[in-house]
């Protein structure tokens, strides 16, 4: 693949990169205010910049062989400079001045498999932006201006955990967060544990998806519930007056608030799983975002010695699962999933642990 002096014709200024995320444990809570549990993993978007020599930006995806150029002729765009732009609408609506720029990326993160490739793609832009025009922005504003960007420009009403975990994250612990108050903070992983991420090869995207549904859902709910967000609700008997189908939509968000909140409080890695599953069980059930492929794959792992858990990650409806499993078996307890995995006629690959 060209690099940047070939696709721009002068070399780089800066870089910057940001990774993707799994998250364990806090599904769909985020953007009801609630609380989250994922981690950063090895793979990761680089972004390299420089300024224009013209008055267009020049967008360039090394994984999709694709350049696009944006003047103030035609200022909108779609597919993955739609981020990037929107990273730079949102910066210049909150006062600052971007100059036309070249930009080239390079990402590791799969797109389409609930690792939140797009979140990545933001962190990593809204970082070298800042690094290449020292703008006085700090981790969390990257977070939200990456959340906006999202929202504003691609087109999901997503919550802030995604831009959050590929800001804040690291790969050797968790990282608890409440998505109201941005109050968070660093968890070890369960003594004993470690973490296995499998792709199950149905890719998913997500504004065409039902997600921005289950938002809408969420929010008529908390307006029967008479809260603010579904957050605010602890009792997950409290959500039974609803009518179907909103009712489990917050049976779900309730559920899974509270398992992440005693996980804060420190659980074995035996309990850690049983709460994985018990989340899978309601993404599946109640909030019927899995897919057939996921719940096999979920299942063969559930049932695997050496597998305290596993569910979906990421907003389903296709993307990865996690599993907690005991140390040092993650290699040959995917290994051994893949086989069965494709002999029901599905092609997955593993992401967690990274494969030199």
């Amino acid at each position: 693949m060209p690099d940047f002096q070939q696709i721009f014709g002068q070399p780089p200024q800066t870089e910057a990169s940001a990774p993707g995320r799994v998250n364990l444990l806090g599904e769909h809570t985020d953007y009801n205010d609630g609380f989250v549990l994922p981690t950063a993993i090895p793979q990761r978007t680089t972004v390299q910049l420089s300024l224009s020599n013209d008055s267009q930006h020049h967008f360039y995806s090394q994984e999709l062989d694709q350049k696009v150029s944006i003047s103030e002729k035609h200022p909108t765009t779609e597919g993955f400079a739609s981020y990037i732009l929107g990273c730079i609408r949102v910066l210049e609506t909150a006062g600052y001045t971007i100059p036309p720029l070249n930009l080239y990326v390079n990402s590791s993160v799969p797109m389409g498999s609930g690792l939140s490739s797009s979140a990545a793609l933001e962190v990593a832009t809204l970082r070298g932006l800042r690094k290449l025009l020292n703008l006085n922005i700090d981790d969390i504003q990257i977070a939200q201006f990456g959340q906006q960007a999202e929202i504003q420009y691609a087109g999901v009403q997503c919550g802030i955990m995604d831009q959050m975990a590929s800001s804040l994250a690291d790969t050797n612990s968790m990282l608890f967060l409440d998505t109201r108050t941005l109050e968070r903070r660093v968890l070890p992983f369960p003594a004993g544990a470690e973490i296995l991420a499998i792709d199950s090869g149905v890719p998913r995207t997500l504004a065409g998806s039902g997600y921005n549904q289950r938002r809408a859902e969420c929010e008529e709910a908390a307006k029967l519930l008479k809260v603010k967000a579904l957050r605010d609700i602890a009792d997950p008997q409290a959500v039974e007056i609803l009518p179907e189908p909103l009712r489990r939509r917050a049976r779900h968000v309730v559920t899974e608030n509270n398992r992440v909140l005693e996980v804060l409080q420190g659980v074995s890695a035996i309990r850690f799983g049983e709460l994985m599953n018990a989340s899978h069980a309601s993404l599946r059930d109640d909030y019927e975002v899995s897919v057939p492929a996921l719940d096999t794959l979920v299942a063969m792992l559930q049932e695997t010695p050496g597998v305290f858990g596993a569910r979906l990650t990421g907003a389903g409806f296709g993307g990865a699962c996690v599993a907690l499993v005991e140390e040092g078996k993650a290699d040959a307890i995917a290994s051994n999933i893949l086989t069965r995995y494709e002999n029901t006629g599905n092609k997955g690959h593993i992401l967690v642990p990274e494969i030199p």
